[in-house]
């Protein structure tokens, strides 16, 4: 039997690196519209978040994707830096969501448009009914890194949240965090 080095390697605080390994960044020129206004003082090339992926081999049920997501601190008129948010296309696939650095928020969504929050800090493990629409923002002055694990065939929904989108936004101020409901 031969003992062989795996693929892929998970720092526990930092990097996802191996094969099949791909990355994507989101610019604030790209997010803009998910934000209650415009920051005309914030640069459009500013990184907000950044997903590093191991997609499965197969997007059929029984395969896994692994990934790290990464929010910078970033504020839009002090609204916090916070991912897109997505129900899945395949409401019977649930995902994981563990915060390994950072403080933060993981809002979700229910189908009546009914969304709260569950606090994230260091060792926090949040697990995402499949019929729940789900966001990440990041609330401190540090990166916020979340792992991630979820069905390969689960798919992103983006069209059901901007259609409906969440009712409140989060926003840090000198008093701690305010949470506001969203104008529509």
């Amino acid at each position: 039997m031969e003992i062989i080095e795996s693929g892929l390697f998970h720092i526990f605080d930092g990097e996802l690196t191996g094969d099949k390994v791909e990355k994507s960044c989101k610019l604030y020129k790209d997010a803009m519209s998910f934000y209650e206004s415009v920051d005309e003082s914030l640069d459009p090339e500013t990184v907000m978040y950044e997903v590093t992926t191991v997609n499965a081999d197969r997007k059929e049920e029984g395969y896994l994707n692994w990934a790290i997501s990464l929010l910078h601190p970033v504020k839009v008129n002090g609204e916090c830096c916070m991912t897109r948010g997505h129900f899945h296309i395949d409401t019977n696939c649930e995902e994981y969501y563990w915060c390994a650095r950072g403080t933060g928020l993981l809002m979700m969504m229910d189908e009546n448009g009914n969304d709260w929050c569950e606090k994230m800090y260091p060792g926090s493990l949040h697990h995402i009914n499949g019929h729940h629409a789900h966001r990440l923002i990041n609330t401190g002055n540090e990166d916020l890194r979340i792992i991630c694990c979820w069905n390969s065939n689960a798919g992103h929904d983006y069209k059901r949240v901007e259609e409906h989108p969440f009712v409140h936004r989060v926003f840090v101020s000198e008093e701690g965090i305010v949470i506001k409901d969203a104008q529509r």
